[in-house]
């Protein structure tokens, strides 16, 4: 069902300095293979104390890591085995990542009919734990108690695309939203002439734009990605943005 145009395996990458800033990636072992990159988004099932992830909710999908070109898969592997409870997703997404991968991951969400917000899960069992301990919990497939850490939320152009797919959504109210430039890339070959990215810069343009408006946010944001990209410079969105641009579901808390 799921099938991205990625023949040629050209994405477009968020520069994501914000994010690379915050990054919590350090020698974290790879998701799968000898190819899977170190770093890449995982998910898994996390619960706390009611009311942990909003009114009435103690359980919730926790997401983490880079968005990259194969992380869509994942989700749906996991989403697969999770059936059909309706819990949010918390997002917590760093480094240059995946934009195409971003829209499939928002359409996911939105088909299975779940709500997003933005924060980091703080496992239990991972506090004095090891990286390799704690990543080895997260990826054991039992639930896991934990709490949400919504201070300090940044959230770029790629966690703001997979939010976007939260059927209802919400962002901390001290949260940070930023647009960074983006560039096209090929992860099989190095070198996109010019003129190629500019042509598809306006074609995932068109892509984003689409997506946005049929998950009832503005697609004014991608007038800002382009802007960013063309300039090589971070803008925020401004709070009172959010809701004007649809991207939070309801007044912000």
């Amino acid at each position: 069902m799921w099938r991205l145009d990625m023949i040629a395996a050209l994405t477009i990458m968020a520069a994501s300095f914000a994010s690379l800033a915050q990054s919590q990636e350090t020698e974290r072992p790879s998701v799968g293979g000898v190819s899977s990159p170190q770093g890449a988004m995982i998910f898994y099932y996390a619960s706390g104390r009611d009311g942990a992830c909003g009114p009435n909710c103690s359980e919730w999908i926790a997401t983490e890591g880079v968005v990259e070109w194969d992380t869509f898969k994942r989700l749906l592997a996991f989403m697969a085995r999770f059936g059909d409870r309706k819990v949010p997703v918390v997002l917590n997404d760093w480094g240059a990542g995946n934009l195409n991968v971003a829209t499939t991951l928002g359409k996911i969400i939105r088909d299975h009919g779940l709500d997003a917000t933005v924060g980091t899960t703080i496992v239990t069992e991972c506090v004095g734990a090891t990286e390799a301990a704690c990543f080895a919990l997260k990826r054991s497939g039992k639930p896991l108690d934990a709490r949400i850490n919504s201070s300090s939320v940044w959230c770029d152009i790629v966690c703001l695309l997979i939010l976007a797919g939260g059927v209802h959504r919400t962002l901390p109210p001290d949260a940070k939203i930023i647009i960074d430039p983006t560039h096209i890339t090929n992860r099989l070959a190095p070198n996109v002439s010019r003129e190629r990215q500019e042509g598809l810069q306006t074609q995932y343009g068109g892509q984003f734009r689409l997506y946005l408006k049929q998950m009832g946010v503005s697609p004014e944001i991608v007038d800002s990605i382009d802007r960013n990209s063309q300039s090589g410079r971070s803008t925020p969105l401004l709070r009172d943005d959010w809701l004007r641009l649809g991207i939070v579901a309801g007044p912000t808390p």
